[in-house]
């Protein structure tokens, strides 16, 4: 909600026009913050008026863009305490509490901050660019969170209290909901619930990695996989086959899919869900990590009014997000979109999505063919898994659609062989095919402890960087902190391989050259590989030498 006092500070300033204030002053979500809502305006410097306030009300100005606050120091005050009074604590002495505030009417509260903080507050103004990056790292407590989670049905089916009414006792409830709320705020993509012959076991998968969370005492383990079990509406005695399912939730009111599936194991059940988390997921193409070439011959690819764009990975590289974008970027009221995935992991309104089921015969190869009798502009299959389906996505490339897929292979010259050794014809490839991406994900340095680590040129030699150039890069690592947990990385960065379906290189096609022919020919005609693209986001300090390399390592020098 927009401060109404704070609004009147603003009209005293003359700096916002008054349709442009009443428009800010619309949104009345309590939750919300809406004055960040200036940053929007084209017009609006907030630096000038935060140094025309500090002038006005006698406070230190500070622009805090770069200023490096502690994890432990945000976490001197509740989200909520956050929006209530607009105040960020960015600094704890034996005395006082520095806190940065863009509003001066927030000094009104200065009983009740100290009340919080139980020391002394000081108030430092600053620009609410600056205030809202650090507002960003601020995340709710699991106690916070735990009061917001709702179970959400389709249609209404089932009461949004429902979550707390089934059988599986208040203790498994609590736990499996701050289990799930310790998931959100640590932004795991995989939550793993193992059992063993003497312990169960809870993992997270937080920026790739698994980390162990806890071993639950035996006696939660079975009516732990019971509830989870009850909430994605899967068989609950049934324990001898694998099953999937889904959860639907809101946690901090955010909608969280968690797509479930359950796996009978030696000693009982074992349950990975993955989350799914809408707010998440990047559609603007521009922001995915492309370097500029690459964007371009990848726009070109998509903007074709026919053929095949593939996209290959190993699981979890980012593939989804990758066609989503493209498909964001594509749909429009004039275009019928089509997908098949298996299983549909976002919805995206306007998009026709199908969700595969092989138990009543609803397969991609089925998908594909009834696509093609809804008059389609554009067909997303989830993967081209063997020869019926290339054919079909093939076929539908050259009678005048564009389709967008995924493979699994190494990089994308390997895509094209793969494809040839499926049993398509080498012409059909070169017909149809517009542009191939290959992706992985590095994880991120954290900023908040990244530094420089001495690395030899030799070392960086054999890496890849040129003779000329090794002398000159920097190589950076997470020494570890509070803000990524102790492992030096937050966050992931991905890399591509885009390789553009050339004249030269359709002529290697055609003369069923190997897939070494084809990467060279690709370089020479302007492509980076994984390699040389993981080595550009560690000379920019995004990754680890470490990473770049694990990352890329098919590809040989």
């Amino acid at each position: 909600m927009f401060r109404k006092e704070f609004s009147e500070v603003i009209s005293q300033t003359g700096m916002i026009p008054a349709k442009d204030m009443r428009h800010l002053l619309l949104d009345k979500d309590p939750k919300e913050i809406s004055e960040l809502g200036l940053l929007d305006l084209d017009f609006f410097d907030d630096i000038k008026f935060a140094k025309l306030l500090a002038e006005k009300y006698e406070l230190t100005f500070i622009d805090l863009s770069k200023a490096k606050i502690k994890e432990r120091t945000l976490k001197l005050i509740k989200k909520s305490d956050v929006v209530k009074f607009r105040v960020l604590p960015i600094q704890k002495t034996a005395k006082a509490v520095s806190v940065a505030i863009y509003d001066p009417t927030a000094m009104n509260f200065r009983a009740e901050l100290q009340t919080v903080f139980q020391h002394q507050v000081e108030f430092i103004l600053t620009n609410i660019s600056s205030w809202n990056k650090i507002y960003g790292r601020v995340t709710e407590s699991i106690d916070e969170l735990l009061h917001t989670i709702k179970e959400v049905r389709p249609e209404d089916q089932v009461d949004n209290d429902s979550i707390n009414e089934d059988d599986s006792g208040e203790e498994v409830i609590g736990y499996v909901n701050r289990l799930l709320a310790e998931a959100f705020i640590k932004k795991a993509s995989d939550i793993h619930v193992e059992p063993y012959e003497k312990v169960f076991r809870i993992r997270f998968r937080i920026d790739g990695t698994l980390h162990e969370i806890e071993k639950p005492n035996m006696k939660l383990m079975k009516p732990m996989i019971s509830r989870l079990k009850i909430l994605a509406q899967l068989d609950i005695s049934e324990k001898r086959k694998p099953q999937d399912g889904r959860i639907k939730l809101s946690i901090g009111g955010k909608p969280i899919d968690y797509r479930v599936s359950s796996l009978p194991t030696l000693f009982g059940e074992k349950v990975v869900l993955r989350l799914l988390d809408q707010s998440n997921l990047q559609l603007d193409m521009t922001k995915l990590g492309f370097e500029a070439k690459q964007l371009e011959v990848f726009k070109n690819g998509i903007y074709q009014p026919y053929g095949m764009c593939l996209v290959t990975g190993p699981t979890g590289s980012g593939k989804t997000t990758t066609l989503y974008s493209g498909l964001a970027d594509l749909n429009k009221t004039t275009t019928n979109i089509s997908t098949a995935e298996d299983p549909v992991e976002f919805n995206l309104e306007g998009i026709n999505q199908v969700n595969v089921k092989k138990d009543v015969g609803l397969t991609f190869s089925s998908a594909l063919k009834a696509f093609l009798r809804q008059d389609p502009d554009i067909i997303m299959v989830g993967e081209i898994r063997d020869l019926e389906v290339g054919e079909i996505a093939v076929e539908a490339a050259l009678t005048g659609h564009l389709v967008l897929s995924t493979l699994h292979t190494n990089d994308a010259p390997s895509t094209i062989t793969r494809l040839l050794n499926m049993g398509i014809e080498p012409f059909l490839v070169v017909g149809s095919l517009n542009v191939v991406v290959a992706q992985r994900l590095c994880r991120r340095i954290c900023t908040e402890c990244r530094e420089v680590v001495p690395a030899s040129e030799e070392e960086l030699i054999a890496c890849g960087y040129a003779p000329s150039s090794a002398g000159k890069i920097k190589v950076y690592e997470g020494k570890g902190c509070e803000y990524c947990n102790g492992s030096g990385y937050k966050g992931r960065v991905a890399i591509y391989e885009v390789l553009d379906m050339t004249p030269m290189v359709k002529d290697i096609v055609l003369k069923n050259g190997s897939a070494d022919e084809i990467k060279k020919q690709a370089i020479k005609d302007g492509m980076k590989t994984l390699r040389m693209c993981a080595l550009t986001k560690v000379a920019q300090g995004l990754t680890t030498l470490e990473e770049a390399v694990m990352n890329s390592a098919s590809d040989k020098f």
